[in-house]
C-alpha cells in the first residue's frame, strides 16, 4: 500500500476531514503540521512539482498577512518562496502527497480522486 504525506493544520476542518478520509480508508500516512515544523524553499519547490502548481497558486489570498503585507507587492518565484517559508500560514492547506502527485485538499473531492489513483 501506498504511504501518504498529509500537511496538516489540525485546526482546519478541510485538513482534519482530509485525515479522516486517509484514516477510513486505512492508508499508511504520516502527518507533517507545517506550521510547528515550516517547510523549506527546497522542500516547498520539491511539493509544487507534484502538485504541478507555480508558487503563486498555493498562496492563502484570504489571509490577514497576506492582505496586509503582501497583496499590493510584486514578488518573483523565488520571494515567493522565502515568504511561503518565513510564513507557512500562506500556504493552502491541506496538502496531501502520494509518491510523486499531490494534491490541495479542497475541496475533499481532490483528496478522494488522489487516494483513489
Amino acid at each position: 500500500m501506498r504511504k501518504v504525506t498529509l500537511y496538516h493544520n489540525p485546526k482546519c476542518t478541510k485538513s482534519r476531514q482530509a485525515l479522516e478520509e486517509i484514516k477510513k480508508r486505512h492508508f499508511e500516512y504520516e502527518t507533517i503540521e507545517y506550521l510547528k515544523f515550516p517547510l523549506t524553499k527546497k522542500e516547498i519547490r520539491e511539493l509544487l512539482v507534484k502538485l504541478n502548481m507555480g508558487v503563486k497558486e498555493i498562496i492563502r489570498k484570504e489571509e490577514s498577512i497576506y492582505k496586509e503585507k503582501y497583496k499590493t507587492s510584486e514578488f518573483t518565484n523565488e520571494e515567493w518562496l522565502e515568504i511561503l517559508e518565513a510564513n507557512p500560514k500562506l500556504m493552502q492547506r491541506p496538502i496531501m502527497v502520494i509518491g510523486d502527485k499531490a494534491t490541495i485538499g479542497r475541496p475533499l473531492e481532490n483528496v478522494i480522486e488522489l487516494l483513489n489513483s
